[in-house]
C-alpha cells in the first residue's frame, strides 16, 4: 500500500504536506510542536488534522504489517497464488485481510474437519462441482461408505460432505463481504426484555427495533449496557431469503445438476449455522466500536472545552466543599492559589450552627477581601448554594458565587500529589482548595486529575480504556500547549503535559527550581537533568518566564526564532521595550506595506512563522482563554418550583451529548435542551452549536419536579 497516497486522498491534502508531516512525526516531534512551530513544512495544518493523520498513519502501518503476516503464513503453507496475493494487496481493512486468511487459518475441531478426517473431501468437491451429467449426491456418497473411517451409511457420507461444503462457503471472502455489506445496509437491530416485568432504566428498549444504519451511538451503548446487566436481549438480522440468494448466486451453477439442490442446502446451512452468527458478532462489534469512537470524540471535545474555560483572574476565592454530616469544608486562596485560611461550617444542621457558619464566611470575606465563592456541585450543593446566596444578601461587599463541577476533586484530594502539595491539611480540606482553584484557573487545577474522572461525556465507563486514555491525553496536551505554561509557578502535573516533557523531566524541572531559585531564562532549561536538546526544542516555545530579562522568553516565539524576531524589530526601528505596547500595534501593517514574503525572506523564515512572531510582539503571553466569554457568576439562587413554562433564563452549558446539552440555570438541577430544541436549522450533533462553558439564553418548556427533569429550548418562543 502507498500510505502517503492513501493519506493524501483521505485528508484531501497535497503530497508534500503529508510527506513532511509523516517525516516530522517519525522524527519524534510532538503534535503541538509540529502544529505551532513547523507550519512551513506542512502548510499550516491545525493540531486536530495532524493528530488524525498521525492516528490514521499508525492504522495503515499496522494494516500493512498484518497484510505481510498473512502473506507469510499462507506462503508457508505453500498455498499462495497470484489471485490471493492480489486480493491481499487490495484489502483496505483488517477484516478483509482476515477474510482472505480464513480458509488457511488453523481450525479447532469442527463438523467439517471431522468429515475431512473421514476422507469425505473428494465427495464434497464432486458435489460442489455440480456437473450436469453427475450422479445424484446419495449415489456419489455410496462410494465413500467406510466402516474403518466411521462412515456407516451413504447418508452419513453425504452429511459429512455437505458440512465440508458449508464451511467452504462460510470461508469464502467474497460471500462474507457481500453479506456483511447487506447486514450494514438492511440489517435490523431487535431488542427485547429478558423479563418484561422487571423494573429498570431500560424499559424504553423492552420492545424496540431500528435499522443498523440508523441507530444512534448513544442508543447502541445503552442497549449494550442493558445486555451486560441482563435486562435486554439483542439480535441483529437481515432477510434470510436475500442472504441465501447471495449465497446461491455465488455457488450454484445456472445450467443445473443433480447436485445443485444439495449445494443449495449446504449454503442455507452455512448461512444459518456459520455465517449469520459470525457476521452478527462482527456487526455488533462494529456498532459498538463506532458508538464508542463517537462517544470518545464527544468526551474529548467536552473535556477540552472544560479545560479551556476562562479563568477568573485576580480574585481571592473562598472554596466550599459541601457536605451534610461532616459539614461544609472551607478554604480561602489568594490570587495565585496560595491557601490563606481553612475551616469547617455546618449549614444543614441547627439554626445556631447555620448562623455561626454565616458569621465565619462574613469574617473570611472581610479579613481576606474575598471576591468570589466557589461551590462544589456534589452532595448538599443546593443547600450550600442557598446558604451562600443568603450571606451575600446580608453584606454590602461586591461578592458573587459560582457552582463548579467537583468531579474528580475527591480523587485528587486523596492522591499522593495532593498529600505532597498540602501535607498539613486533611483530605476534605484539600478538596475545598481544589474547588476554589478550579474557578481561578480550571486548566492548572484539572490537569492534576485523571481526565476520565472529570465526567463530561456519556457512557465513559463503557469505553475501551486504551482509546479513551489516548484521546483524553491528547486533548489535555493540546489544551496546555495552546495556553502556555509559566515555568516558575507550574506544578509537576502541568509541566508533564507540555510538549516534549514527561513526568520524570517535569519533576526534575521543579526540583531544579526549588534548589536554584526561579528560572531567569529559557536557556537555563538545558541544565535540567534529562532535558536534552530534543526535549528543549519541543518544549521551550510553550514555556513562559515573566521574570526573564529577555522579553522573548515570555512569548510564544521559539528560541530558534529569536534572531528573526530581533531583526524584525530592528527592520522597523522598534526596541524590545516596545513589545506589547500600543506603539508596536502597527508592525503588521508595516510588514504588509513592505510585503510579507519579502520580509520573511529577509529574516530567513517562512511567512507563517513571521505572522506568528508579529502576533506575539503585539500581544506577548496571549492567553486564548481571555477571548472567551467570562464564566457566569451569580448572587441569587432559584428553586425548581419557581420555574414556569415560557420563563427566559441565562445558563451555562455543563455537558454536551449526542442527544442534546445539559444547562446549569441556577436551580441545582441541570435542564436538558434536546438536539431538536437547539436551533431552527438541521444539525447532526449538538457540538456544532454548543460547547461546554457557553453562556446561553434558554426558555423553559416543562418541569417535572418529581422526576427532577427540566426541559428547555433555545428557540425563542413566538409571543402571542
Amino acid at each position: 500500500m502507498d500510505i502517503i497516497r492513501e493519506l493524501t486522498n483521505q485528508f484531501k491534502l497535497q503530497t508534500w504536506q503529508v510527506e513532511n508531516t509523516v517525516k516530522l512525526l517519525d522524527e519524534g516531534n510532538t503534535v503541538p510542536f509540529i502544529a505551532r512551530y513547523r507550519k512551513e513544512a506542512h502548510g499550516t495544518l491545525d493540531d486536530q488534522i495532524i493528530r488524525e493523520l498521525s492516528e490514521r498513519l499508525e492504522y495503515l502501518r499496522n494494516l500493512d504489517k498484518r497484510r505481510e503476516e498473512v502473506r507469510a503464513l499462507i506462503t508457508a503453507q505453500e498455498k499462495m497464488t497470484e489471485e490471493i496475493s492480489a486480493a491481499l494487496d487490495n484489502a483496505a481493512t483488517v477484516t478483509e485481510i482476515d477474510d482472505i486468511y480464513r480458509p488457511f487459518r488453523p481450525k479447532r475441531k469442527t463438523r467439517a474437519s471431522v468429515a475431512k478426517e473421514k476422507g469425505l473431501e473428494p465427495l464434497a468437491d464432486s458435489i460442489f462441482s455440480q456437473e450436469a451429467d453427475s450422479a445424484s449426491p446419495i449415489e456419489l456418497a455410496n462410494a465413500y461408505i467406510n466402516e474403518e473411517k466411521g462412515v456407516s451409511t451413504a447418508e452419513e457420507a453425504l452429511q459429512g460432505a455437505l458440512d465440508i461444503i458449508a464451511e467452504n462457503i462460510s470461508d469464502n471472502a467474497d460471500i462474507r463481504r457481500r453479506l456483511r455489506n447487506l447486514f450494514t445496509v438492511i440489517g435490523i437491530v431487535t431488542v427485547t426484555a429478558t423479563d418484561k416485568n422487571a423494573e429498570s432504566v431500560y424499559t424504553n428498549y423492552y420492545e424496540y427495533s431500528e435499522p443498523v444504519n440508523k441507530i444512534a451511538g448513544h442508543r447502541v451503548l445503552a442497549i449494550d449496557r442493558g445486555e451486560r446487566e441482563k435486562f435486554l436481549k439483542i439480535d441483529v438480522s437481515i432477510d434470510a431469503v436475500k442472504a441465501n440468494s447471495i449465497i446461491a448466486t455465488a455457488t450454484l451453477k445456472p445450467e443445473g445438476s443433480p447436485c445443485t439442490e444439495a449445494v443449495r442446502e449446504a449454503g442455507i446451512d452455512a448461512y444459518n449455522r456459520l455465517i449469520a452468527p459470525s457476521i452478527e458478532r462482527e456487526i455488533r462489534n462494529m456498532m459498538t466500536d463506532n458508538a464508542a469512537a463517537s462517544a470518545i470524540k464527544v468526551f474529548a471535545l467536552n473535556t477540552k472545552e472544560l479545560l479551556l474555560q476562562p479563568p477568573v483572574k485576580g480574585k481571592i476565592v473562598i472554596g466550599l466543599d459541601p457536605g451534610y454530616r461532616t459539614g461544609c469544608k472551607v478554604a480561602v486562596v489568594d490570587q495565585t492559589g496560595k491557601v490563606l485560611d481553612t475551616g469547617v461550617i455546618y449549614v444543614t444542621h441547627s439554626d445556631a450552627q447555620r448562623n455561626q457558619a454565616k458569621e465565619l464566611i462574613k469574617r473570611l470575606i472581610s479579613k481576606h477581601n474575598a471576591n468570589c465563592i466557589s461551590i462544589g456541585n456534589g452532595t448538599a450543593s443546593k443547600e450550600t448554594e442557598m446558604f451562600a446566596a443568603e450571606v451575600l444578601h446580608e453584606i454590602s461587599a461586591d461578592v458573587s458565587y459560582m457552582v463548579v463541577s467537583e468531579a474528580g476533586a475527591s480523587v485528587y484530594s486523596a492522591s499522593k500529589l495532593a498529600a505532597a502539595e498540602f501535607p498539613q491539611y486533611d483530605v476534605s480540606l484539600r478538596s475545598a482548595v481544589s474547588i476554589a482553584r478550579r474557578l481561578q484557573d480550571p486548566l492548572a487545577e484539572l490537569v492534576k486529575i485523571d481526565p476520565k474522572a472529570i465526567g463530561v461525556g456519556q457512557y465513559q465507563h463503557d469505553m475501551p480504556p486504551k482509546e479513551l486514555d489516548a484521546a483524553l491525553d491528547a486533548v489535555v496536551e493540546d489544551a496546555v500547549n495552546s495556553v502556555g505554561v509559566d515555568l516558575n509557578t507550574a506544578s509537576v502535573p502541568l509541566l508533564s503535559r507540555v510538549s516534549g516533557i514527561n513526568s520524570t523531566v517535569a519533576k526534575n524541572i521543579v526540583d531544579f527550581r526549588d534548589e536554584n531559585g526561579e528560572f531567569s531564562s529559557r536557556s537555563q532549561l538545558k541544565k535540567v537533568p534529562k532535558l536534552g536538546a530534543k526535549a528543549f526544542e519541543q518544549c521551550a516555545g510553550f514555556l513562559r518566564i515573566p521574570e526573564s530579562k529577555n522579553v522573548f522568553d515570555n512569548t510564544g516565539v521559539h528560541p530558534e526564532s529569536y534572531d528573526a524576531a530581533k531583526a524584525l524589530l530592528n527592520l522597523f526601528s522598534y526596541t524590545a521595550s516596545d513589545i506589547g505596547t500600543e506603539k508596536i500595534a502597527s508592525i503588521g501593517a508595516n510588514v504588509e506595506l513592505l510585503g510579507e514574503e519579502k520580509v520573511a525572506e529577509k529574516l530567513g523564515i517562512g511567512v507563517p512563522t513571521l505572522k506568528d512572531i508579529i502576533k506575539e510582539l503585539i500581544r506577548p503571553a496571549r492567553d486564548p482563554r481571555d477571548e472567551l466569554p467570562p464564566p457566569m457568576l451569580r448572587t441569587d439562587v432559584m428553586d425548581m418550583n419557581d420555574l414556569k413554562p415560557g420563563m427566559e433564563l441565562k445558563g451555562t452549558v455543563r455537558n454536551v451529548t449526542d442527544f442534546g446539552a445539559f444547562i446549569d440555570i441556577g436551580v441545582h438541577q441541570d435542564g436538558l435542551v434536546h438536539i431538536s430544541q437547539i436551533t431552527n436549522k438541521f444539525i447532526k450533533h449538538p457540538s456544532e452549536v454548543l460547547k461546554v462553558g457557553n453562556v446561553v439564553t434558554v426558555w423553559v418548556i416543562g418541569v417535572d419536579v418529581a422526576k427532577k427533569r427540566i426541559s428547555l429550548t433555545m428557540k425563542q418562543p413566538v409571543s402571542k
